[in-house]
Parts: structure tokens; C-alpha cells; sequence
């Protein structure tokens, strides 16, 4: 791998971007090493980019359509055919929609590692502009539930459904963020409570159990998430656990809200029952912080996501407005028509 930076992470600062081209090798923040050290990593060549994307060193669907299209840079500079790139990457997330979006443009361009950066300037652009919409969703004095990571890290930079919470926090509310620990992998525990110390928004940890104590006590007042993918009709494929909190809102009578940018809809995919769902290393669910919590021999089952159908979404934010589920038909045609985001409405 690559030549790698440490330095210790002291809760203050800005929070860097999370992958960049560096003339002729991707750069990128290592997220598997947070919160005990911020410590960026470099890939060189294809393989190495497709190595740290399956270990999770770079996650988070926009980021990776980002990673994507720096893959077909580092493809090109291989002299790799751009369609075998293409395939390679696809097969390191499978679900994630923004990954296959993210090299597709890239390999259609003249110029890969220019459109890559161009891709990730558009990212900060649309992710601010996402957050601006959703904005009116987070009151004064909102408390937000939010699952795995949806800010900076999951992004170029500033974030889609915490880019919301970050946005309302700048503009001077008073918000609290309830972080779902998100289990196996503790992107919330580990990510997006850096992220929240950093920018100084107030926010406690909880175990995902704990949701729905949280929604009983009436210390919610909206469920904010990203999504991974979103197909034709509305479901939303998203970190294991999202479908939990959907039913526990529906219940509770609370709003739960899909934030996330066009290029993850997938008009192309008829429902959340065509998607097939990604497995990793049973081992996730069987350790904690590198140590064993079972008994030696026990097997676990380790789904990434699952799928919340649009029965149980309140709204939609992107980048072009906030849809209701009503709405949302629009929304997919215009996707298909115009081809929002350049290739958003490819497969």
C-alpha cells in the first residue's frame, strides 16, 4: 500500500477531505485507524484503491462514487482498459450505487483524472446545497437520531444526512444528536461521533436498542439517514438497521427522513427486492475492538444493509429539493430524462 500519514486526534480541528487526487495516486483518509489516530493512505495503482474500498478504509456512498472514478484515473495511468476498471470496482461494493455511477463517468470522460476532481468538487457543492433543503426538517432545539455515518467521511466533504444537522448547527440551532453505535462496524460510535466533537455539535452515543426507549421517552424528533442506494418505487438500501428505526418511527408517529444525492437513485432498479444484499466477514458480528465476545465455535450472520420500503419514508433530500414519496415518480423520470448528475440514471 501506499505511504501513510498519522497524527493524533485531539477531538478539535477541521475535519480534512476524505479522499483527493494527488497528481497520480489517490489519497484518502483511513477510517478503519479513527477515532485513535487520523491517518491518511495512499493507493497507487487500481487494486490497491479496490483493497482499501472492500476493507472499509474509505466507505459512505458518495465518497465512494468519488473513489470510483479515481479508480478509472488509476486504471488509465496503468494503461488498464477503462470497461475492465469498471468491473473490477463494481465488484467491491456491489450495493453501493454511487461507486458504479462514479467510475461509469469517469470511463466516459476524455480525461478520467480530470472528471474525478470534477466529481469531487460537484460532491461538497451538492452535499451543501442538499443540506440547505433539509435544513427546514431540524428545528430549534431538534433531537436527531441518526445511524452509521452520513457526514464528512461518508463524502468529499460536509456530509448528506449530518451535513443537514451541520448545516442547522451553523446557522445558529440548538440541535442534540442521539449516535446510533451501528454495530458491527461502529461508524457511529467511531465516525460520526469524531465528526460531531469536532464541529462542537452536542451529541450522546447510544446502542441501536436503545432507539426505540429513545422514541417511547418522546427524545426524538426526527430519524435522519442516508441510503446506499434508492430504487425506482422509494426503498431505501441503506446500512443493517435503517429498516429498525423506520418501523420504530412509523410507530411512534416521528418523521424519518432519506437524505441523499441523485446520483444515488437508481430508477433503473424496480424495487428494494432486486437488490442483492451484501455479506461480509462473520467475524465483524463475532469481535469488538479486536477482541472476542462469543464462544469460541458460535457462526453469525453478517448482512450490510437491508431495506426499508417507502410505506415507512417520510421525505427524500437531495441536492435538488426535498420529495415526498408521492413525488417521487417525478422525481425518477427526471432522473431518466435529464440524467441529473451526468450518469445518475444509469445501471
Amino acid at each position: 500500500m501506499g505511504d501513510s500519514d498519522t497524527a493524533t486526534v485531539d477531538g478539535t480541528g477541521p475535519i480534512p477531505p476524505t479522499i483527493e487526487w494527488a497528481g497520480d495516486r489517490v489519497r484518502l483518509v483511513d477510517q478503519r485507524k479513527l477515532p485513535e489516530t487520523l491517518e491518511t493512505v495512499e493507493a497507487r495503482t487500481l487494486e490497491e484503491l479496490c483493497a482499501l474500498i472492500e476493507s472499509m478504509a474509505i466507505r459512505g456512498a458518495p465518497a465512494l462514487g468519488v473513489a470510483g472514478a479515481m479508480g478509472v484515473a488509476l486504471a488509465r495511468l496503468e494503461g488498464m482498459p477503462v470497461d475492465e476498471a469498471v468491473r473490477r470496482l463494481a465488484k467491491t461494493r456491489p450495493v453501493a450505487r454511487d461507486l458504479l455511477w462514479g467510475a461509469r463517468r469517469a470511463a466516459s470522460a476524455g480525461d478520467p483524472a480530470e472528471e474525478a476532481e470534477r466529481i469531487a468538487r460537484e460532491d461538497v457543492e451538492r452535499n451543501r446545497s442538499l443540506a440547505a433543503h433539509g435544513m427546514a426538517l431540524v428545528h430549534d432545539g431538534a433531537r436527531v437520531l441518526t445511524h452509521c455515518n452520513t457526514g464528512s467521511l461518508a463524502c468529499v466533504s460536509y456530509g448528506t444526512a449530518l451535513g443537514i444537522v451541520r448545516a442547522a448547527h451553523e446557522a445558529g440551532r440548538r440541535v442534540h444528536v442521539w449516535v446510533d453505535e451501528t454495530r458491527p462496524a461502529l461508524q457511529g460510535a467511531r465516525l460520526t461521533a469524531w465528526e460531531l466533537q469536532r464541529l462542537g455539535i452536542s451529541h450522546e452515543v447510544v446502542v441501536d436498542s436503545a432507539a426505540g426507549h429513545l422514541m417511547a421517552s418522546k427524545a426524538v424528533d426526527v430519524v435522519l439517514v442516508g441510503a446506499d442506494r434508492v430504487t425506482a418505487n422509494g426503498d431505501v438500501v441503506n446500512k443493517i438497521g435503517t429498516y429498525t428505526l423506520a418501523v420504530l418511527a412509523a410507530h411512534h408517529g416521528l418523521p424519518f427522513v432519506v437524505a441523499a444525492p441523485t446520483s444515488t437513485f437508481d430508477p433503473s432498479t424496480p424495487t428494494g427486492r432486486d437488490v442483492t444484499i451484501e455479506h461480509r466477514d462473520p467475524t465483524e458480528v463475532l469481535t469488538c475492538g479486536g477482541r472476542n465476545v462469543t464462544p469460541q465455535g458460535t457462526r453469525a450472520f453478517n448482512p450490510v444493509f437491508d431495506v426499508t420500503p417507502v410505506s415507512l419514508v417520510t421525505a427524500y433530500v437531495t441536492e435538488v429539493g426535498v420529495w415526498r414519496p408521492s413525488e417521487l415518480t417525478d422525481l425518477m423520470r427526471r432522473l431518466t430524462e435529464e440524467d441529473f448528475g451526468e450518469g445518475a440514471g444509469a445501471s
